[in-house]
């Protein structure tokens, strides 16, 4: 969620259990206004909170020009300090989905091994490769991201040049189109619209409708609709992804999503539902 709306936006998604302590928002206050001048963010955001055995991880965002590609992870142990996280790569995904398990330690320079097996010649040796928790904390973010983030349709435009950006013109969702899911997008580089044949709609804008849409997400069940706080906000809840919470004010363009949680898929949900 927005840095700047952070002080109310909190108000919306405390039914969830996403709280911070007065402390804590006072230091983040402080500090990402820092982080937004000297990495030159346009717009920096606090993504959320990764609990640890030993100590928790707050994750903020940067984002530069282009909101979707231009984008930038930090991560801090008291909200004071902030750390850049490291370039997820396809192997670096590989490698913690082997080593990783368990519950974050909450230091991150904690060591997960394991074995692989290298063949030289007629031998094969097993060959010890390390992840460190940094690593480890990179890829979930980056996993989170990919499946569990909201934006409301129409909330960013996709310029000519292909610039995804705000909406400056975004009024926010009706609250009937708010009770649909369909009018819920994923915030990431679409993977079945490209599948799927143009609709014919009278709505439907390519300069907005650019993005994969919630309803059509596997397992069918898996994000929970509800209106709260007066039946004012909607507020939407990932089952895949326990902890992440996105609200919406319908007829006005307040919209966020904050994580906070263990950093754990639920692997179990195509049985629960």
């Amino acid at each position: 969620m927005d840095f700047n709306s952070l002080p109310y936006s909190l108000e919306f998604v405390a039914g969830s259990g996403c709280i911070l302590t007065l402390e804590e928002r006072t230091a983040l206050q402080t500090s990402l206004v820092i982080v937004k001048k000297n990495y030159k963010f346009q717009r920096i955001l606090f993504w959320g909170k990764i609990l640890g055995l030993q100590h928790d991880y707050f994750v903020a965002q940067g984002r530069g020009e282009d909101e979707m590609t231009d984008r930038k992870s930090l991560y801090s142990l008291n909200c004071v300090d902030w750390l850049l996280l490291p370039s997820v790569t396809d192997a670096m995904v590989e490698e913690v989905s082997k080593a990783a398990q368990g519950r974050f330690k909450g230091n991150p320079s904690f060591v997960y091994e394991h074995k692989v097996s290298q063949q030289e010649g007629k031998e094969q040796e097993k060959v010890a490769r390390n992840v460190t928790e940094e690593k480890r904390l990179a890829v979930t973010v980056h996993h989170i991201d990919e499946e569990a983030s909201v934006v409301p349709r129409g909330a960013f435009i996709q310029s000519l040049r292909g610039l995804v950006q705000t909406n400056r013109s975004f009024g926010g969702l009706s609250e009937s189109e708010a009770r649909r899911l369909e009018n819920f997008m994923h915030f990431r580089k679409p993977k079945t619209l490209q599948k799927k044949p143009i609709p014919v709609k009278a709505e439907w804008a390519p300069a907005i409708d650019f993005l994969d849409v919630l309803s059509e997400d596997i397992p069918k069940g898996s994000w929970s609709l509800q209106f709260e706080c007066a039946r004012r906000v909607c507020v939407l809840r990932s089952l895949l992804w326990l902890g992440l919470t996105f609200y919406h004010v319908p007829m006005t363009p307040q919209h966020g999503y904050i994580y906070m949680g263990l950093g754990m898929k639920n692997l179990d949900l195509p049985f629960m539902l």
